[in-house]
């Protein structure tokens, strides 16, 4: 959404690339900051149940697009992995941090996929949302099926945490496309387009 803003704008190579890399900023630092404002509040428990992390690398991948989705997809868990070390209780924990990069950057970059129809049309939030959580889970589902007999994440333990993060992913699915949808009638005004 953000490449089809700059490109009606007459946006330079450059200005392009400083906008998005700020946005991106913007969007790793929500992701780190986020889960641990949810973590503060509601504990350990708040994270697996609202899934806090997606939230900003949702709306970062419909407004950046595929190749940018996919940075801060990959990014933001490392990130909050290295932060989070640094204090001592890192965040995602070790054994979860190599399913979660896989996980967000599946999330961001099928977001971003769906970035241009969004410009066109703000209401392909919702399918573009949508897909992304299912086919985002479905990787995190099948890495584990295929590496629980090598790594301590069992299959078990993250359905049990799938079935947990189920609320949090449906508020996501509402919340996330009305972000989208609020920007971009900021941008667009009333207009579809």
């Amino acid at each position: 959404m953000l490449d089809a803003v700059l490109t009606r704008r007459n946006a330079s190579l450059k200005v392009k690339i400083t906008v998005k890399s700020v946005v991106a900023l913007c969007v790793v630092i929500g992701a780190v900051a986020l889960p641990q404002l949810v973590h503060l509040a509601l504990g350990m428990p708040g994270g697996v149940k609202w899934l806090p992390m997606y939230l900003p690398v949702l709306v970062g991948g419909c407004l950046l697009g595929p190749f940018w989705g996919l940075g801060v997809g990959i990014l933001s868990p490392l990130v909050s992995f290295a932060v989070t070390s640094a204090w001592g209780d890192p965040m995602p924990a070790a054994t979860r941090l190599p399913y979660m990069v896989a996980e967000l950057a599946v999330f961001a970059s099928v977001t971003g996929l769906f970035s241009k129809k969004i410009s066109e049309n703000k209401w392909f939030a919702f399918p573009a949302v949508m897909l992304a959580q299912l086919a985002g889970r479905g990787v995190f589902l099948a890495l584990t099926a295929v590496f629980q007999s090598v790594s301590a994440l069992k299959f078990a333990t993250v359905w049990a945490q799938v079935q947990q993060g189920g609320l949090g992913l449906f508020i996501q699915a509402l919340v996330v496309p009305l972000v989208i949808i609020a920007l971009h009638s900021l941008v667009y005004g009333n207009r579809n387009e």
